[in-house]
């Protein structure tokens, strides 16, 4: 799908991942290995700001694609669940759903067409605390 979708950029910066805050970074970890499939890459203690953190990094999903990256702050409660919508491509919706919700997720939104978009289907799932995830299955996948 990342292929299908044009790209431009008018500066030399490329985005480069996303870095989710969770509460618990064992149970984050078990989900997006499981329910998405990203396999981890490495982990790293560092701090940022002065605060220590334990991060993550997962795969890219295709070659040249950004990392994902899982932080948990040793200082911090829960960090908010509504800050942002990760959004993943599958060819298998109801694949991608079952195994959410066998990994702990929740769904909030079935599959559905999208208006506008011939042949493109969302779903709306939770993760385990409660971080929006879109689900996206062009048409012909």
């Amino acid at each position: 799908m990342a292929s299908q979708i044009p790209h431009a950029k008018t500066h030399d910066i490329d985005f480069m991942f996303t870095k989710l805050q969770v509460k618990d970074l064992d149970r984050a970890i078990s989900f997006y290995s499981s329910a998405i499939g990203l396999v981890e890459m490495n982990r790293v203690e560092a701090e940022i700001t002065g605060r220590k953190v334990s991060e993550v990094v997962f795969m890219p999903t295709y070659p040249g694609g950004p990392l994902f990256v899982l932080a948990q702050f040793h200082d911090s409660q829960a960090p908010a669940s509504n800050e942002l919508i990760l959004g993943f491509a599958t060819k298998d919706m109801d694949g991608a759903i079952a195994r959410a919700e066998a990994a702990g997720g929740r769904v909030l939104e079935p599959a559905h067409d999208v208006a506008g978009m011939p042949g493109m289907r969302v779903a709306f799932i939770a993760d385990p605390e409660g971080h929006l995830v879109q689900l996206s299955q062009a048409g012909g996948q």
